[in-house]
């Protein structure tokens, strides 16, 4: 990036992104936001990647946010390629916060199964925002693919990214309840729960869902 003589105020902003004091970091990225300059992007987004302050991260996504789509979405889109996570789970992030589904091929099946949990998550929640009109079907499947898959954090970001997708889960969800393995029926089960009561709150739908699936509720065989 070329600063001329006249962007000290640009040139000192992209060096606080460098500082080792995270509020510094913090301000320049707010800065490079408030006044959004194409050449701003590059920088931001390779910062997104080794940011590991998480007031930091969410300033840069906001600076991205600022600037024009025709800029921002190509290098995003090549960073989600990143063999970084952090560079693949912050940009899926960004391009969430984006919205512009132009974006949607890059929302891979590799990345909705990406095997770090944060790169899923973030994949997951992209997909449900970029998602285009008609293909929501197809998307409830992708990810009732990952029904089971980890901790609490990472079953509740899933079920939280399927019940945005609405009532078109309802028939993946009960073909979920059948499978051989009482973890995927379990959280099938508790996402069910949540879709029809979304008050009841993700550890009660949990703990009810594994009550349920140990007595043979549901699973082969079962009602």
């Amino acid at each position: 990036m070329t600063i001329t003589r006249g962007d000290t105020g640009a040139a000192r902003a992209l060096q606080g992104l460098e500082d080792g004091r995270p509020s510094v970091r913090l301000r320049a990225a707010l800065e490079l936001g408030t006044t959004p300059d194409p050449r701003f992007v590059d920088p931001l987004v390779e910062r997104s990647a080794i940011e590991p302050e998480f007031l930091v991260r969410d300033m840069l996504t906001w600076a991205l946010t600022r600037h024009p789509v025709a800029v921002t979405l190509p290098r995003l889109v090549r960073e989600v390629r990143s063999e970084r996570a952090q560079a693949r789970s912050q940009a899926l992030h960004t391009l969430s916060k984006i919205g512009d589904r132009q974006a949607w091929p890059a929302v891979t099946w590799s990345l909705l199964s990406d095997a770090d949990p944060e790169v899923a998550r973030s994949a997951w929640r992209a997909a449900v925002v970029l998602v285009p009109e008609g293909e929501e079907p197809a998307l409830a499947v992708a990810l009732a693919a990952q029904l089971g898959r980890g901790e609490r954090e990472t079953q509740l970001s899933l079920s939280r990214a399927l019940i945005d997708l609405g009532e078109v889960i309802v028939p993946v969800l009960r073909d979920a309840r059948a499978d051989r393995r009482p973890h995927v029926r379990s959280h099938a089960l508790a996402t069910e729960r949540l879709l029809s009561d979304p008050d009841s709150g993700f550890e009660c739908a949990t703990e009810e869902a594994k009550r349920v699936v140990a007595l043979g509720g549901y699973g082969p065989g079962g009602e």
